[in-house]
């Protein structure tokens, strides 16, 4: 199949330690007709000079030294996208290598779809595998299940028409769970036409994703968010979603009490590894942080990690 290029958008904010891991599993991708957009979000340290320190012409960066947040951010990235396929990504992961063409190979076969998501390995900071968190085959998902923030949609591993993030646009005064709020109003007004495939497609960093600050923030916009889209769901289920989530939010507020924060993160990714899995993400993690990325400033990459071997096929 000829696959269409594709714009891959990556902010960033202070990720001088992993934003070159992020870029070099762009490089690495099986699909090498790409653009990627890497966006400053105000950062204070290094990242900045890193990003500008790449040298490919697939390569635009961005800052306007303002700190404006993720929502606003990928607002931006529509707006600048050349390409009719966006991809996003986070600064602190990798995608696996055949991330983009086999997103690109759906869409352009369900040409129905806008959107489409898949697994994800779970990793700790050091980029150990710790389990998979994926959706059966033929996963389908209902309005119910947006309510609850159960869409089987991993947000940073979405691919999409880019007319469709055109016309959905991330409300920007959502600080933390942008995404379940723009799956939900997206659904409600009846244009969330997305498909998640069980490949795993994705490598997520899970530590430092589960805080207690994070989960209440999440959970008190996902509160917002049910209020105020009453059109396009049953009222029952409303009402059912918002008080299961008040729960979730006392539950999760003794877990942290108890310093017990880390079985919510478990359970996010509660499917153990084989061994033989173990070994092969080990194995395609360790050649993705080998490629050497085109630069312009050598030194600037050195000081951040960057080695001499080179991605293998």
């Amino acid at each position: 199949m000829n696959l269409p290029p594709v714009t891959i958008g990556l902010p960033f904010f202070n990720a001088e330690s992993t934003l070159l891991d992020a870029v070099r599993s762009v490089f690495c991708q099986s699909h090498s007709d790409w653009e990627l957009i890497l966006l400053d979000d105000g950062s204070t340290d290094r990242s900045l000079e890193i990003a500008k320190s790449i040298a490919d012409p697939r390569v635009r960066v961005y800052s306007d030294g303002k700190n404006k947040r993720l929502a606003a951010r990928l607002n931006e990235i529509a707006n600048l996208a050349r390409y009719d396929y966006i991809a996003r990504m986070d600064a602190d992961d990798m995608m696996r290598r055949h991330r983009i063409e086999l997103q690109l190979k759906t869409l352009m076969a369900q040409e129905h779809i806008d959107l489409v998501s898949g697994g994800v390995v779970s990793v700790s900071d050091d980029w150990s595998p710790t389990g998979v968190r994926q959706v059966s085959p033929g996963h389908q998902f209902v309005g119910r299940d947006l309510l609850h923030a159960r869409s089987g949609i991993v947000h940073a591993a979405v691919l999409a028409r880019k007319e469709w993030t055109l016309r959905n646009r991330y409300d920007e005064t959502v600080r933390v769970g942008q995404d379940t709020d723009l799956w939900v109003r997206a659904y409600a007004k009846g244009d969330l036409r997305a498909c998640v495939l069980s490949d795993l497609l994705y490598y997520y960093r899970e530590d430092g994703n589960v805080t207690y600050s994070k989960y209440k923030e999440a959970h008190r916009f996902l509160r917002r968010t049910l209020i105020g889209n009453p059109t396009g769901y049953k009222n029952t289920d409303r009402i059912l979603a918002y008080f299961s989530s008040l729960a979730k939010s006392n539950i999760a507020y003794w877990l942290n009490c108890v310093d017990a924060m880390h079985l919510l993160r478990h359970r996010r990714n509660a499917i153990p590894l084989t061994k033989e899995e173990h070994d092969s993400f080990v194995k395609e993690i360790g050649e993705i942080r080998g490629f050497q990325i085109p630069a312009r400033d050598a030194a600037s990459l050195a000081m951040a990690g960057m080695d001499r071997a080179h991605c293998s096929e």
